[in-house]
């Protein structure tokens, strides 16, 4: 089995509706693959799916039978061998059309076999003859959507928000492959987190992996390059550290908890904030995880153990409910479901996947866990308000109708000195670009209930 034939096999199983990463996990622990060939599979399967709709205005406009004419395998095969001639240089055009002609004939696909060589083979002859083989539209939004594989509702948001200048620069920075980031564990150390990033940069190092600190955060470093499977790297069983992007990091220094503190996380799973509450804490104090999902939260227990914390309560149920924990908490985190339309880079096909209809009923349930959690917070305490998402419905559109309705809360700015202070807008809260910060796009805001 090789990367080209296992990624026409992810292909057919993401029409039924499966979810990418998924398919991937599942097809990956099947069958055995080389390091090269998990790294070419893997990025297939994610750049076909986040580059479908170029790829389709392309294979619209070469083949002589109309989309509907065509057999599904023929358009599997097509995306297959021109994402490689379009985006990945290293390989070379011959290799790109022969291994899919082969991949055609080896699947009963003989007779399809012809006129994917014509096709891929036009391809190259424009590409060669330096013609731009899409032709796109003078319309903005279709241009944009069609050019970077994006759906126009998000298009034509991001435009309204960002221009067309910054969003075409979003585009670029969404159809990147994503970088990993990790959390290192402060515990053994907690007044020196930037020594123990330090001695934990060295140790990579001697396994020949790089890795570089990230700004604003003392305990965040990515990766450089492939790193392989994450649990075979060193510290990770001994729970030296953990993979978190950088701007869900930052969400838990914007909560700043503190030690002694009785703090909830209102939607833990799978659990990178909760633990980074516990290790800034320095394993003190109560921390009520909630989640209403079981399953989704073996992964939190699993982190628990592995990163020795001991302050963590694990608590299943809605958290639109729990009267019980009415003015408990010294502080409350609500990373609240949402769209995920901050990380279209990590998640390919969840441009295709979310609706404006997803996306409204999202916000309701946002603005009623909102009101819900509130109540759980002291007087003088703090709720910091979170999505990973960019999408103004779900943050702004969120905050501002609680805070005409909740005069006993404000927006609290951090400190000035604090590594995050430059990020905030003039109108208290922060909002993560992918395309400025290089991270993950998220929104938060912290909320102060006055005396």
């Amino acid at each position: 089995m090789n990367s080209r034939q296992l990624t026409l096999f992810a292909l057919k199983d993401l029409e039924t509706g499966s979810f990418t990463d998924i398919v991937v996990d599942r097809l990956l622990s099947k069958f055995e693959l080389s390091t090269v060939d998990r790294h070419l599979f893997t990025e297939l399967v994610n750049g076909i799916v986040r580059r479908k709709r170029t790829l389709d205005a392309i294979i619209d406009q070469l083949a002589k039978q109309p989309a509907h004419r065509q057999p599904p395998e023929l358009r599997q095969l097509l995306r297959l061998g021109l994402y490689q001639l379009r985006y990945l240089d290293r390989i070379p055009e011959s290799a790109a059309v022969n291994t899919t002609v082969d991949l055609a004939k080896s699947n009963g696909l003989t007779g399809l076999a012809g006129v994917v060589n014509g096709i891929l083979r036009q391809y190259i002859r424009l590409q060669s003859q330096q013609e731009e083989v899409l032709n796109l539209p003078k319309d903005q939004i279709s241009r944009l959507g069609i050019l970077y594989s994006f759906p126009d509702w998000l298009i034509e948001q991001w435009v309204t928000e960002l221009g067309s200048v910054e969003t075409e620069q979003l585009c670029q920075a969404f159809n990147q492959s994503p970088t990993i980031d990790l959390r290192v564990n402060i515990l053994p150390d907690i007044s020196n987190p930037e020594q123990q990033r330090a001695k934990l940069i060295d140790t990579f190092q001697v396994a020949g992996i790089e890795a570089a600190p990230l700004p604003y955060l003392s305990q965040g470093l990515r990766f450089v390059g492939n790193v392989g499977a994450i649990d075979k790297l060193p510290g990770y069983h001994e729970g030296s550290w953990t993979i978190q992007d950088s701007s869900a990091q930052l969400v838990t220094h914007l909560l700043d908890p503190q030690p002694h503190e009785t703090i909830i996380d209102a939607c833990a799973a799978p659990g990178g904030k909760t633990t980074h509450i516990a290790e800034l804490m320095g394993n003190t104090g109560q921390i009520f995880a909630l989640d209403k999902t079981a399953s989704r939260l073996k992964k939190l227990q699993q982190s628990i153990d592995r990163l020795q914390l001991t302050n963590i309560k694990i608590l299943t149920g809605d958290s639109c409910g729990f009267s019980e924990l009415t003015n408990t908490a010294d502080r409350v985190l609500l990373d609240a479901p949402c769209s995920g339309l901050g990380t279209l880079h990590r998640r390919a096909d969840a441009r295709w996947q979310k609706t404006p209809a997803q996306v409204q009923d999202l916000a309701k349930l946002q603005a009623k866990l909102l009101a819900n959690t509130a109540t759980w917070v002291k007087p003088g305490g703090v709720l910091v308000y979170a999505t990973c998402t960019v999408c103004s419905i779900e943050n702004e559109d969120v905050i501002l109708p609680f805070l005409k309705t909740h005069p006993d809360w404000q927006i609290e700015l951090p400190p000035t000195d604090s590594l995050m202070a430059s990020l905030v807008s003039d109108t208290g809260w922060i909002k993560v670009w992918s395309h400025r910060q290089q991270m993950d796009g998220f929104f938060m805001v912290k909320l102060r209930r006055l005396k």
